[in-house]
């Protein structure tokens, strides 16, 4: 019978069997570990929980060691409601800036909860105008946060935005009820990056397509774009999207397909990473371990765009794993996936194959004349053979084949 200590040598000893990138090499990476992800106890709806609180303290040494060197937070993960504007706060934001300091790691982005505090039961924009005014004064005081502990971006999750059963709201009035706190938070950054001397943050609006209510007014990333171009905000300039991988993937949808789409538009400010499956439920599983090879999609996609924005770890270690294990395997492995990963796809943006069978699609068959359609299609129908065979190709990068590693059944 192993003792646990014995478990954790023998965690340990696996753990280096399977290699792993130093802390120097992650750190060169726009890595960032969430608070509420690392404190994570396992619990849910229909689950208790597994594992023991950790401080803030305890996350932002951990980070440090594992080499992540951004940490996020939202507002009530480090600081109690109650607290929140209070001299409380800011002794609590004194002492997370000394262990940021103390252990070389920076604050990328602050976020406001929204969905669990049971203010919210009818969402930052309900009928009631002192429930909206407090949604004002948490996404301004956010802001101070941001400021304060030297963070460039702001998420905010509207998850509570919608409806438990229908005509109970009117939609169009909800929506301008929240582009009012938006608003005032974009003004209130204004006058506090002026004040401090510092840039304005990024804000950005994160979207899920299920949950905590029954139907959500802004349920997609495409929605999102909607509302910022809708002529409600003040300063649709100052705003974007965090889009989340498996929030995207959850209602059916590709998640590379909107990622593209905030590029177009200029709004992919952040980005959400995880994984998980569609039309379920937001499982939150640490990227690659569910569907590697569209990962590589995206960060494709992603590289041959220059994004050069946060990926942020919104993941949930698993209820499986031990305290010890979710700095020891979850978080090291989430982030040596997405290194993994990130090379493999400069390899498919350089790799010749794809290229050339690239090139050659986008010379098209060579028909001079554009209105002679049965020549158009006989001088393309084998070019477009090439789209399966780039798949292929971004296949073989996945799995090393384009380095000459085989398998073979004996």
């Amino acid at each position: 019978m192993l003792t646990e200590k014995d478990q954790q040598a023998l965690i340990s000893r696996l753990s280096q069997a399977c290699g792993a990138y130093s802390p120097q090499t992650r750190r060169k990476y726009f890595i960032s570990g969430p608070q509420w992800a690392a404190a994570y106890e396992g619990h849910a709806l229909f689950h208790a929980p597994t594992r023991p609180p950790v401080s803030f303290e305890e996350v932002i040494r951990n980070y440090a060691e594992i080499g992540i060197g951004y940490w996020t937070t939202h507002d009530t993960d480090v600081i109690p409601t109650e607290a929140i504007g209070t001299d409380r706060q800011a002794e609590i934001v004194s002492r997370i800036r000394q262990a940021l300091d103390q252990h070389g790691l920076q604050c990328s982005m602050v976020t406001t909860e929204t969905f669990h505090h049971a203010v919210w039961a009818a969402g930052p924009a309900a009928e009631a105008p002192e429930v909206r005014e407090y949604a004002k004064f948490r996404l301004c005081n956010t802001v101070d946060i941001g400021h304060e502990l030297g963070a460039s971006f702001a998420v905010y999750w509207p998850g509570s935005l919608g409806y438990q059963v229908q005509g109970a709201i009117e939609e169009t009035q909800t929506l301008r009820w929240y582009a009012e706190a938006l608003n005032a938070a974009c003004e209130h950054d204004i006058e506090t990056a002026r004040r401090k001397g510092r840039p304005t943050l990024k804000h950005c609006l994160e979207a899920k397509p299920f949950e905590p209510q029954a139907e959500i007014l802004l349920p997609t990333s495409d929605a999102m774009l909607a509302f910022i171009s809708s002529g409600l905000l003040t300063h649709p300039e100052m705003v974007g999207l965090n889009p989340e991988y498996l929030h995207e993937l959850m209602w059916g949808a590709a998640p590379r397909a909107a990622l593209a789409r905030a590029l177009l538009a200029g709004k992919l400010f952040h980005f959400d990473i995880n994984d998980g499956y569609r039309l379920k439920h937001d499982v939150d599983i640490g990227i690659g371990l569910v569907n590697p090879l569209d990962w590589l999609n995206v960060l494709v996609l992603l590289r041959s765009h220059d994004y050069h924005g946060p990926f942020n770890l919104d993941f949930k270690p698993p209820r499986t794993t031990s305290a010890f294990g979710v700095f020891k395997v979850s978080f090291p492995t989430a982030v040596d996936r997405f290194i993994t990963l990130w090379e493999m796809a400069g390899e498919v943006l350089e790799d010749p194959v794809i290229g050339e069978a690239t090139a050659a699609l986008k010379a098209g068959g060579g028909v001079t004349d554009p209105r002679d359609v049965e020549a158009i299609v006989r001088a393309n129908q084998e070019l477009l053979t090439l789209h399966e065979l780039i798949a292929h190709r971004i296949f073989q990068i996945l799995i090393g084949a384009h380095r000459g590693r085989t398998f073979s059944i004996a």
